[in-house]
């Protein structure tokens, strides 16, 4: 039996924790602690299909609008993480990135992330990008002002600039291994919009979404997804030579 493609680089709208925790009576944070263990099971089954970027959007710069109380539980929930899943992550040889400004996390939170993301600095397996206190749109300003201050520095001309030299700015660009732009973007819940989800990367990615809220999301939901797209056409913004 012919093996069908599976896509390079997977992102992930983990959406739908809230609603989860509503519909089964418990604090919001339950849902959140829900959706970390969905995501344990994500991450196997990502590196077990043979894909080898995964990027989850975990908490957005416009989630600090939230409760006190469910922002903590978040952070929390971070440092849980890393404590609980550490490891195993570091057995299944997974790297890992973050795309954000996490040094603006409560100091707990960032020295596990440092932690974490230091201890998996040598692995080449996985690569695993989770965006903590990320924005598409801040991730291009700071692109774009990055290059800026290095045309001034460098007397280069800002008419020479090209949209590699701002990818290159961007988080994904700067990764040590380079992280290429999604095949694939996936959002749970039923909601149907991008949400400031690497807005740059994303231009040409194939998008599905699914009513299934994030902490009932399952491998085998993701596999069906992942099949689904090996059925697709991608264009790229051209036309197949039978459609000119």
């Amino acid at each position: 039996m012919e093996k069908r493609p599976v896509p390079t680089h997977v992102g992930i709208i983990m959406d739908g924790n809230g609603r989860w925790a509503k519909a089964h009576g418990v604090p919001r944070v339950m849902g959140h602690n829900a959706g970390m263990q969905a995501m344990k099971k994500i991450v196997i089954a990502t590196s077990n299909m043979g894909i080898k970027y995964l990027t989850v959007y975990a908490f957005s710069t416009e989630n600090w609008k939230r409760s006190t109380e469910e922002v903590s539980g978040i952070f929390n929930l971070i440092v849980k993480y890393v404590n609980s899943e550490l490891e195993e992550l570091d057995e299944n040889n997974v790297h890992i990135n973050i795309f954000g400004e996490y040094d603006m996390l409560p100091k707990a939170s960032v020295d596990a992330i440092d932690r974490m993301v230091g201890r998996l600095a040598d692995n080449d397996g996985l690569v695993f990008n989770i965006a903590l206190n990320y924005g598409g749109r801040d991730e291009i300003l700071k692109s774009v002002k990055a290059l800026a201050a290095e045309c001034v520095k460098e007397g280069r001309e800002p008419s020479t600039l090209t949209e590699e030299d701002i990818s290159e700015h961007l988080y994904s660009g700067s990764a040590r291994f380079d992280v290429p732009d999604p095949d694939l973007i996936i959002r749970t819940s039923g909601e149907e919009r991008m949400s400031n989800f690497l807005t740059w990367q994303a231009a040409y990615s194939e998008l599905m979404f699914t009513d299934t809220l994030w902490p009932d999301f399952t491998p085998e939901e993701y596999a069906e997804m992942i099949e689904a797209y090996a059925s697709r056409d991608r264009r790229f913004g051209g036309r197949k030579e039978a459609d000119k």
